[in-house]
C-alpha cells in the first residue's frame, strides 16, 4: 500500500442529537484523486471542516504527513501543505484575481503586506502570484476584481490560492458547483494533471466528474462511510446503490 499522506480515522462529531460524523475513517495516497460523495445532509462538509481544522472532532484522529494534526488550527495546517478551496467562495471579492493570490503567496512566504508600501510592484509577490493565475487560465484577467469575475473564474481563482500554498494536498470542495459543462469539463482536465504535484481529496456532486476523475470513491451516508472503492466497484456496489445512486440493490 502506499503511503499514507492524509490519514483520517475514526472521525465522530455530533451537534446536540444529531451525529453529524459517525467513526468515519478515509486516507488519501500520493498520486491520487480520491472522491467523498453522499447525498445531501450526509455530513460531507462537517467531515472536511474536520479535515482543514475548522471544526473540533469529538473523538478520532486525522494525520498528515505522518503528524497528528488533530489539535491544531486551520492556519497551522495550511502552512504544513494542507490547502483548501470552499464550496461558498472565500475569496476577498472587492481585490483583483492578482492580489487575491498575492495574499496566499505572502501567508506561504510567512511576512506582512503591511510592510511591503509598493505592494503592486513588488516582483517577489507578484511574480509567484501571475504563475498560478497562469497555471489556470487567469492571466488576462489579473486585474479584475474577484467579484466581477464569473463563476467559473472565481472557482479557478480559488484554486490559484491554493496552489500559491504550495500545498502537499488539496482538499477540493465541490469545484464544479455552479459550472457548465464546458467549464466542468476543463477544471476537469486540469485537475486530472494537478493530482501529480499534490493528492486532492475531492467533494463532488458531478458524478461525471467523479467517475472521470477518481482513483477511489468513498460514500458517505449519515455521517458514515459505507463504502471506499474503485469507481467500478463503488458503481456496482448493492448497499451504494440502494443508498445514494437510487438504484435497486
Amino acid at each position: 500500500m502506499a503511503e499514507r499522506v492524509l490519514e483520517v480515522k475514526d472521525l465522530e462529531k455530533s451537534f446536540g442529537a444529531l451525529k453529524a460524523t459517525n467513526g468515519a475513517s478515509l486516507d488519501l495516497r500520493p498520486g491520487e484523486i480520491h472522491a467523498l460523495i453522499g447525498p445531501n445532509g450526509a455530513g460531507k462538509s462537517t467531515l472536511i471542516n474536520q479535515i482543514s481544522g475548522a471544526l473540533a472532532p469529538d473523538a478520532g484522529s486525522i494525520r498528515f504527513l505522518g503528524t497528528d494534526i488533530t489539535m491544531l488550527d486551520t492556519a497551522r495546517r495550511a502552512r504544513m501543505g494542507l490547502a483548501r478551496t470552499f464550496q461558498i467562495s472565500s475569496l476577498a471579492q472587492e481585490f483583483s484575481a492578482l492580489r487575491n493570490v498575492m495574499l496566499a503567496v505572502q501567508a506561504r512566504q510567512g511576512t506582512s503586506l503591511r510592510f511591503f508600501r509598493p505592494v503592486m510592484r513588488d516582483a517577489s509577490l507578484t511574480e509567484p502570484a501571475m504563475r498560478m493565475l497562469s497555471r489556470v487560465g487567469l492571466a488576462g484577467r489579473a486585474n479584475v476584481p474577484a467579484a466581477a469575475l464569473s463563476h467559473g473564474e472565481r472557482r479557478q481563482l480559488e484554486i490559484a490560492v491554493a496552489l500559491a500554498m504550495e500545498p502537499k494536498a488539496f482538499l477540493l470542495d465541490e469545484p464544479m458547483a455552479g459550472m457548465g459543462p464546458e467549464g466542468s469539463k476543463a477544471l476537469t482536465g486540469f485537475l486530472h494533471g494537478l493530482r501529480q504535484e499534490a493528492p486532492i481529496l475531492l467533494v463532488e456532486h458531478d458524478m461525471d466528474a467523479v467517475f472521470a476523475l477518481a482513483d477511489r470513491v468513498s460514500v458517505l451516508v449519515y455521517g458514515r462511510i459505507i463504502a471506499t472503492g474503485s469507481v467500478s466497484e463503488i458503481r456496482n456496489d448493492p448497499e451504494v446503490r440502494r443508498a445514494y445512486l437510487g438504484e435497486p440493490a
